[in-house]
């Protein structure tokens, strides 16, 4: 945005800004002054006050009660669905004013943004302002600070404002899209639309050219059941991915009229992906339909119901607030995806509470065609254009989720590609486990039975939602009553105090007391001193384990079987419709079978388990006990079951019925391996258990990694010394001016190192933030970091595979011990399975690899990868890419190349930086 031809006029209210490097504040006459920390809590409770992300300057007071005017606030009621960087310099980019030159400025700044707000509520060409009127009724009715300053620039409209339940569009039934024509694609036509989508003048990258002709190959038609063309292709960062594979994929998809699933692990490659398919396909079809779809799990989308809920009085005080504002960029969102889509990720970190999260459907208690907000839903909406879509765009978990509960295995996608595929392994892992907990076998009988009393919201069971079955046929009501009885015998509130008094109700709490007094007894890692999770192998266990394992399988077949009755019923009733069952009804009763038949199988899961407690172990899983806690607290009790290989459940439901499926990713070989570089990738994948071999293709980075990147690994930081470790980071980050990416593989060292350096670089100017310290969600992090080139960034594992910052703003990446995987019993079966230390090592060189892939993004990158371990092994060297320089040195000498940059050239980054 450009900024505006007159400066906005300042809002005459008190202004406060607070950063790791001192705190300002500015009267509503205009005089700024530095103030103590004690001043500006006393000044910020004595009157609202205009400032930035109000639960980041609470942090960085101390003071966690700390309210006022937070221009995020304002800005997410004005502009809706809009995106901007949660600082001072995002907001001034936003806006299109000019960003404040030093935190001294900022105070000012805040003034003239918020006359910039006000002055935008008044422009007559306001895009969002239809239902701001109405709402800022309701937010003054709330006491929202800001709706006494907007309300008089808002002007009443003519004519009431639809409300939002009334503007939004219904979703239309399509008809069934028919099966994909077989489609040879041509190796010409493979290449001409490769250089249709990279555009005219581009360069021609061979590696981008063989790539795409590689995967081309999952697109010919299989040649018998239960054999698909599984392609494994390694594509080194710069090829040129994404759109080697939306080449050959947009060819089929429109010579078959078939649709192609790509999935991703990180939301971060979604959004690239969103962007990269405008080259291959429109916005929409001339029938109005999208060709490429986003396609989530239910929790991620905004659940109408809820919304509706809270609006009505469900949601009191703040949390009210955040659902009127959330219903301001329902009129406006795309799609509707509230976790990753057009949905500020600041928005919620604002009102503290998890407010989204209740307004999501968290706990599988839709009730599908039952809602009266059914043809408008998000949900709904987004699965019906992901069924006539060109292209949908996933997650690993929901590709596979999908596979093994969809609705109808008819529309399962026969073309998958997943990229970012180092990461199917585990996300197999974890859609293919089963768990009994505590947590899980209560939401189960909130399913059944409904909330407690005293529960305030929507939620009901399975009486009230299918009355009308009850009430129309008597086997079933008969079903529901004895489900409802017997799930009774379930958790309820309470339980994980009832388990510490030792005074457990019912079969199920009787078993997760026994596995915690025995999970207790037998713990000799040290957990429970140091307050983290504990955990023992389900092997010789005590007799009191085994009999209240019996006893609680019995009572989950007592639920099972009237749940397997009903079903049944809803079947009949399908089969041989009433005159009262309409289209919609119908609909509701299809989706209650379908959650009928995943709780089923959860609950034969679940007896499974527990048949095999005091049994001969079986090979193929691996079974533990765990009392899940966090520094001290217990959260959760439970019984653990894993496949020992989850890729054996993977290549059954996910790739035997498909016809091609793509695995790519910048880091899937492992080049340290001392025979064949592809086995652990060929194992990892779930091609091993096909019958037919894997079509195995590597392009490497055409970058120059010997000439943009150097190794640093350096010998005299001990090991455990955390003043040692703080200084060494605080140094590296004033030697690179910023643009540091820190990653720990300890949240605890991370806060500790993060405390002890804050303060003293954000006095350089050089502001450093934090996962798990900052009130901040990851994304958001990521974007500051991006947007900063004096920032750092500290972090552990998500920002080690989901951050993509090409350019200046990350020019060095630390790491702060070498990253061995946690020794848990799961992870030492797999290494006892997959040969002891050369398994570690596998693990360890593929998290080194994608850690120092987050470095160089693009050809004019360059940058430091810093190792702060002195006995950094060897053999672990081949993680980095062919030619990277690797040095062992000191710190200070360290710091002396970081100082010159790679080459000895340093670009200087922007100064003045502005720290929220």
């Amino acid at each position: 945005m450009s900024p505006p031809a007159t400066s906005p006029e300042p809002v005459a209210l008190p202004a406060l800004h607070a950063s790791h490097g001192g705190h300002w504040l500015r009267s509503a006459e205009g005089a700024t002054a530095a103030v103590s920390k004690g001043d500006a809590i006393m000044a910020a409770a004595d009157t609202p006050v205009l400032l930035l992300n109000a639960p980041l300057v609470a942090s960085r007071l101390g003071y966690p009660d700390l309210s006022g005017l937070d221009l995020l606030e304002a800005f997410a009621f004005i502009h809706p669905a809009r995106f901007c960087v949660p600082t001072p310099r995002g907001l001034a980019e936003a806006l299109g004013l000019s960003e404040p030159e030093s935190d001294a400025a900022v105070p000012a700044f805040l003034q003239r943004a918020a006359g910039a707000l006000i002055a935008a509520v008044r422009d007559p060409e306001w895009f969002e302002r239809e239902g701001a009127w109405s709402a800022v009724q309701s937010l003054e009715r709330l006491r929202w600070p800001w709706a006494q300053v907007l309300k008089p620039h808002i002007a009443k409209p003519e004519r009431a404002e639809r409300w939002l339940f009334a503007r939004l569009p219904e979703w239309e039934e399509a008809g069934e899209r028919p099966a994909p024509r077989p489609v040879e694609l041509a190796q010409e036509a493979v290449q001409a639309q490769l250089a249709r989508l990279t555009g005219e003048g581009a360069e021609s990258r061979e590696g981008q050219r063989a790539y795409a002709q590689e995967v081309a190959r999952i697109f010919a038609p299989r040649h018998r059941e239960g054999r698909p063309h599984v392609a494994l292709a390694q594509a080194g960062t710069g090829i040129g991915k994404t759109l080697g594979y939306l080449a050959p994929a947009s060819l089929w998809s429109g010579a078959s009229g078939g649709t192609v699933w790509v999935s991703t692990f990180t939301k971060n490659l979604q959004r690239q992906l969103r962007a990269e398919s405008r080259r291959a396909w429109p916005l929409k079809r001339p029938d109005g339909s999208p060709p490429v779809v986003v396609r989530k799990g239910r929790e991620n989308y905004l659940c109408l119901l809820n919304l509706e809920d809270a609006l009505q009085g469900g949601f009191a005080g703040r949390p009210a607030v955040l659902a009127q504002l959330v219903a301001r960029w329902g009129a406006y969102t795309r799609d509707g995806d509230m976790i990753g889509g057009d949905l500020p990720g600041w928005l919620g970190t604002l009102f503290r509470k998890r407010g989204i999260a209740a307004l999501t459907d968290q706990r599988g208690e839709c009730i599908y065609a039952g809602c009266p907000h059914y043809r408008k839903c998000f949900i709904e909406r987004a699965g019906r254009d992901s069924a006539q879509a060109d292209l949908v765009i996933a997650n690993h978990a929901l590709v596979m989720v999908n596979a093994a509960r969809a609705r109808d295995p008819a529309n399962r996608p026969t073309r998958l590609i997943f990229d970012e595929g180092h990461h199917v392994f585990d996300a197999a892992d974890s859609t293919f486990a089963a768990t009994l907990s505590g947590q899980e076998a209560i939401e189960l009988r909130r399913w059944i039975i409904g909330p407690e009393r005293e529960a305030r919201g929507r939620r009901r069971g399975l009486a009230a939602r299918l009355a009308d079955v009850a009430s129309y046929d008597e086997a079933g009501g008969e079903a529901i009553a004895a489900a409802c009885a017997a799930g009774q015998q379930l958790p309820s509130d309470g339980w994980l105090q009832r388990l510490a008094e030792n005074t457990p109700f019912g079969p199920v709490e009787a078993l997760l007391a026994a596995v915690r007094t025995a999970t207790y007894a037998r713990d000799e890692s040290g957990g429970v001193d140091a307050g983290y999770g504990i955990e023992t192998e389900a092997s010789g266990l005590p007799g009191e384990v085994i009999e209240a394992a019996g006893a609680a399988a019995e009572a989950l077949a007592s639920i099972r079987v009237p749940l397997i009755r009903l079903g049944g019923r809803l079947e009949a009733i399908l089969a041989e419709p009433p005159d009262w069952l309409d289209a919609q009804g119908r609909a509701r009763i299809e989706g209650a079978r379908f959650s009928l038949a995943w709780r089923i199988d959860l609950i034969a899961a679940w007896e499974a388990l527990l048949e095999r407690l005091g049994g001969p172990a079986d090979p193929e899983f691996v079974d533990w006990l765990a009392v899940d806690r966090s520094e001290a607290r217990e959260f959760d009790v439970a019984i653990h079951r894993r496949w020992l290989d989850p890729m054996k459940p993977f290549a059954r439901v996910v790739l035997e019925p498909a016809h091609g499926v793509l695995l790519t990713s910048a880091t899937l070989t492992d080049k340290g391996a001392p025979d064949d570089p592809w086995a652990s990738a060929i194992a990892r994948s779930g091609a091993a258990h096909l019958e037919s071999p894997p079509l195995l293709s590597a392009a490497d980075s055409p970058f120059d990694y010997a000439a943009r990147a150097e190794v640093l690994i350096v010998t005299d930081i001990a090991k455990g010394d955390l003043p040692a470790l703080a200084g060494a980071y605080a140094r590296i980050i004033e030697a690179c001016e910023g643009g540091v990416l820190g990653l720990f593989t300890a949240i605890r060292r991370l806060r500790s190192v993060h405390g002890r350096i804050a303060d003293r670089l954000a006095r350089g100017g050089l502001p450093v933030y934090a996962q798990h310290v900052d009130p901040i969600d990851t994304g958001t992090l990521v974007d500051i970091f991006r947007d900063d080139p004096r920032a750092s960034l500290l972090g552990t594992d998500a920002l080690r595979d989901g951050v993509d910052v090409p350019g200046h703003s990350l020019r060095c990446v630390v790491m702060e011990q070498v990253p061995w995987p946690r020794p848990d019993i799961l992870h030492k079966a797999r290494r006892l399975a997959g040969g002891g230390s050369a398994y570690d090592d596998r693990i360890i060189r593929a998290r080194l690899a994608q850690a120092f892939g987050r470095l160089i993004r693009s050809k004019d990158d360059a940058g430091h990868f810093v190792m702060l371990s002195p006995a950094f092994p060897s053999r672990l060297l081949t993680a980095f890419p062919p030619g990277t320089p690797v040095m062992r040195l000191t710190l200070d000498e360290a710091l002396h190349r970081l100082a010159a940059g790679v080459g000895g050239t340093r670009t200087a980054p922007k100064q003045g930086a502005v720290q929220p």
